[in-house]
């Protein structure tokens, strides 16, 4: 396997992801714990780069792991003198995939989901001068959790395991009574912010202040700007209860399905739009899961945009707020999945519903007890944690039947939980009777509309392979859906592709479509963007064309 670096990579130094993780809710003060940690796992005694894997080429590692057992990274801090007095929070992006946190030998939280940030109070165990922190890890690669796409041997769709830290440790003070967090709902015109753990206090936005009450305030907004890919404007705003203030933001938009030229259509601020999407794994050459500088995150989105792409579906990860925040603020939708849980079976999951075969019922598939609650919690606690950001207009819950169970009811679950966004109940097939779209994965033949009067998502396409030597990972194995060697042939079959099969759709109620995907990955070589981000398969005067016509038809739907 090779050793790819992505520029940001080659060009690192100093503290890593040094900018502050939490764009929705900023303090002024923080103190960043990236960097240099020690490490010891089995005889492995080094140190390394947090917030990076030690699986990755960033961590200054590149460990073959030995899965289930322990890992243990240490290092000492120093808190601000003028931190003195305020209780002092620490804080986790997210370990994978069991995390026991010690702050001087003391304990002082423990976690047991990769993919969800936790944090503690630990002024308590805190004593003057230097501190120590010492995380134990265990990425045991149980699917009795959220697991991804991480296997142990991994290959084609399955990648490498990303285990430890591989998000951002910091510190923070705040008041003795101090804002847990904000929630945020907003409509056309209007915005309902609660501010967690206070009752009174004061928003401030545009100039203008308006008192909490228990904690919560509605802010009517005149002469609304809507929040779109083309005008993805954010209403700035502040909120500041007692000794404690926090910056955020929040847009204005609407989601709704609504019959246009005869189909039941998904609509934007009231008017069909068409998602135009690419899958987007989330991963990097150097990094896996973990982008060698925060800048990664707009670097894809741009270059999507670029292409006119205005949509990407989060594929089985939920990544740092930094990237949802830059889709935000640059104007991508996200349509995010969920992670899946539970046993995964190539016959049943993968073989059978590509040939149209599979079970009416979901009611018995992924019968364990643990998994299925385990997913429901997680479930819950990523739109709490994301359902602030307006770029996220979908949540799909399963995809192509991983882990699935009783679909219709975790639809129902979630529609209360978050009633204002689209829900893709059943990605690619398993489909139940609840979901807001008809969602269809088409590899392998001409793309058609489906039966259903629901408004229609090609959830899956393409995933043709074009690889570049230079910047693959793998030169031995090659893992697409059609293969080309030929750029020209690939991006005049790509462009024949949308023009003459997903374009035509449109008139037959197709509403979105993703193609897969932004980059390759490992194996992968299907993406519109090589491993290492350093060379486009297509560039935007070859492609926007195609995007525009796209966009043009549904709007000639209304």
């Amino acid at each position: 396997m090779r050793k790819l670096m992505t520029s940001a990579g080659e060009a690192l130094s100093g503290v890593p992801w040094n900018a502050y993780p939490r764009p929705q809710m900023v303090r002024k003060d923080w103190l960043c714990l990236n960097g240099t940690w020690s490490f010891i796992h089995g005889d492995t005694r080094a140190e390394i780069r947090v917030p990076f894997c030690p699986e990755s080429l960033l961590s200054g590692l590149g460990l073959k792991m030995e899965y289930g057992r322990e890992m243990v990274y240490s290092r000492s801090f120093t808190l601000p003198e003028e931190w003195r007095g305020k209780r002092i929070l620490l804080h986790f992006g997210a370990v994978s995939r069991s995390a026991l946190v010690r702050v001087n030998g003391r304990e002082a939280v423990s976690h047991e989901e990769s993919y969800l940030p936790f944090s503690a109070d630990v002024t308590s165990l805190l004593r003057e001068g230097e501190n120590e922190i010492s995380v134990t890890a265990v990425n045991d690669l149980s699917h009795r959790h959220p697991w991804g796409k991480q296997k142990e041997n991994r290959g084609g769709m399955w990648y490498t395991p990303v285990s430890g830290i591989w998000q951002t440790v910091w510190l923070e003070p705040v008041p003795e009574k101090y804002i847990s967090s904000l929630a945020i709902r907003a409509g056309r015109d209007w915005a309902e912010i609660t501010a967690e753990g206070v009752d009174s206090g004061v928003v401030e936005l545009g100039g203008e202040s308006y008192p909490l009450s228990g904690g919560a305030v509605r802010i009517c907004v005149p002469d609304p700007i809507l929040w779109s890919p083309e005008s993805p404007h954010l209403y700035r705003f502040s909120v500041t209860s007692g000794k404690d203030r926090v910056e955020s933001y929040f847009a204005l938009r609407t989601l709704s399905v609504e019959r246009a030229g005869g189909k039941p259509r998904l609509c934007l601020n009231g008017e069909p739009y068409f998602f135009h999407g690419l899958l987007d794994q989330g991963y990097w050459s150097d990094g896996l899961y973990t982008p060698a500088a925060p800048s990664g995150y707009e670097e894809d989105i741009r270059a999507m945009k670029a292409l006119g792409f205005n949509m990407l579906r989060k594929h089985i990860k939920i990544e740092p707020e930094q990237f949802y925040y830059d889709c935000d603020r640059l104007g991508m939708v996200v349509f995010q999945d969920m992670v899946n849980c539970g046993e995964y079976r190539f016959l049943r999951d993968t073989i059978l519903p590509t040939l149209g075969l599979h079970p009416r019922s979901d009611a018995r598939l992924n019968r364990d007890p643990a998994a299925r609650e385990n997913f429901l919690s997680a479930m819950d606690a990523t739109v709490r944690l994301l359902g602030n950001h307006p770029c996220i207009c979908l949540w799909t819950i399963f995809n192509e039947g991983w882990g699935q169970f009783r679909a219709d009811d975790a639809y129902r679950r979630l529609k209360a939980l978050d009633p204002g966004r689209f829900i893709d109940s059943t990605s690619g097939w398993f489909a139940q009777r609840e979901s807001d779209v008809e969602s269809l994965h088409i590899y392998f033949r001409r793309l058609k509309a489906g039966k259903q009067d629901r408004p229609l998502f090609l959830s899956e396409f393409g995933g043709w392979s074009l690889k570049f030597p230079e910047h693959s990972f793998n030169l031995e194995k090659t893992y697409g859906y059609k293969k080309y060697e030929d750029r020209d042939i690939f991006v005049r079959d790509l462009m024949s592709l949308y023009l003459d099969q997903v374009l035509p759709l449109v008139a037959q109620g197709l509403c979105a479509a993703v193609y897969t995907q932004v980059s390759d990955v490992e194996d992968e070589t299907n993406g519109l963007l090589t491993f290492d981000r350093k060379a486009a398969k297509v560039t935007p005067e070859e492609f926007r064309d195609v995007s525009e016509r796209l966009c043009r038809a549904v709007r000639e739907q209304a």
